[in-house]
């Protein structure tokens, strides 16, 4: 026992895992046939959980924001889980693993107590999975926002569920040794919980765009503004090339081609030409064949979706008026070095143990 009672365990279970207060998932015992229960997440609820009489899956969406995100890893492969973790923790995210409750792992994230825009929150962890070659992982939630087409969105079954805490499953795990946590709440109340802010930092620091397609900034308003779907820099720089960074302004050209949905083989012909418009200063030579390929292949092979509007290599384009410009000054905040500056946070707390490990206690121990 570790002195909490059950009230206090129910409380810092619910800081954690909370999304609509009026709807869960659950699933039978016999079956494991999944439903919903269109009923307030009450304390019971949580308590028949952490006892193990009825599961309690969590809608993580609440509106557009979110509490908590969870990167589902339905399989065994501890490698993929240990280097999630680790870009996580390199770019000031802390990654917390559970066990699932069948097979595979479950990586969470928590956020400050009012929530963040989960779309926000969907992009940078998408990110981080593309980066280690895991794009298809499912993330939850799995929206960025609730409508009239997404009212609930999909739950996710919780950890802690009491029967299976005995197994060793739905349990947080160390890394180093992959077993259990043996205080378990003294891990969850240990959680970092990232701010909005946070977020707004990673995104800027990676050159990401937290713009959903459908409201690209560079596509301008509704009455055919847009033409091109390109923003005003690049359309320039395509129209009349360029005179330094030709390699540089040649892989951003590319990101924002396969934004655009050209092919890949259609983007080289089309930078081909391009480099031909170029009038490099100091004598240097046109960018060749070899490396317009070489630039290109690299911009659609890695997961870049950045506009670069801090490279030097647009700024001599950029314009005032630019939809993309004036977007970047109303929604992103600017970092300020903040990603250098700032210790990174540590990802998984070391807890002091016995060299043998015991298994965990019973989520809510005996009531």
């Amino acid at each position: 026992m570790n002195g909490r009672t059950a009230a206090e365990k129910v409380e810092i279970y619910r800081n954690l895992f909370t999304g609509l207060p009026h709807a869960y998932g659950t699933y039978d015992l016999v079956s494991g046939r999944p439903r919903q229960v269109k009923a307030p997440v009450t304390d019971k609820v949580l308590l028949k959980h952490l006892t193990g009489q009825q599961p309690y899956g969590v809608y993580l969406l609440v509106k557009d924001r979110t509490r908590a995100v969870a990167v589902d890893f339905d399989s065994e492969n501890r490698l993929t889980v240990v280097e999630f973790v680790s870009r996580a923790k390199r770019c000031g995210i802390s990654a917390y693993v559970e066990r699932s409750k069948s097979k595979g792992y479950h990586a969470w994230t928590f956020f400050e107590s009012k929530g963040v825009l989960a779309g926000k929150a969907r992009l940078v962890l998408r990110h981080l999975l593309s980066e280690i070659g895991e794009p298809t992982a499912e993330i939850f939630p799995k929206h960025d926002r609730l409508d009239t087409n997404v009212q609930y969105g999909n739950f996710i079954n919780a950890p802690l569920f009491g029967s299976l805490v005995r197994e060793g499953k739905t349990v947080f795990i160390d890394l180093m040794s992959f077993t259990p946590f043996s205080d378990q709440w003294a891990l969850l109340e240990s959680v970092d919980g990232l701010s909005e802010s946070d977020l707004d930092n990673i995104i800027e620091v990676n050159d990401l765009s937290s713009v959903p397609p459908s409201r690209d900034p560079s596509r301008g308003s509704e009455n055919g503004n847009a033409r091109y779907g390109l923003p005003v820099c690049v359309r320039k720089m395509l129209r009349d090339g360029v005179f330094q960074y030709q390699r540089t302004s040649c892989f951003r050209l590319a990101v924002h081609l396969k934004r655009l949905g050209l092919p890949y083989d259609m983007a080289v012909a089309a930078l081909k030409t391009w480099a031909l418009k170029n009038k490099p200063i100091n004598a240097k030579p046109i960018i060749g064949d070899s490396e317009v390929v070489s630039q290109t292949s690299y911009a659609y092979d890695k997961p870049y979706v950045g506009y670069g509007c801090d490279s030097e290599a647009l700024k001599p384009f950029c314009e005032s008026s630019c939809p993309v410009k004036q977007w970047r000054k109303s929604n992103v905040k600017v970092s300020s070095g903040k990603a250098e500056q700032e210790e990174i946070k540590v990802c998984l707390k070391d807890e002091t143990r016995n060299p043998q490990d015991t298994p965990p206690e019973s989520p809510i121990g005996n009531l």
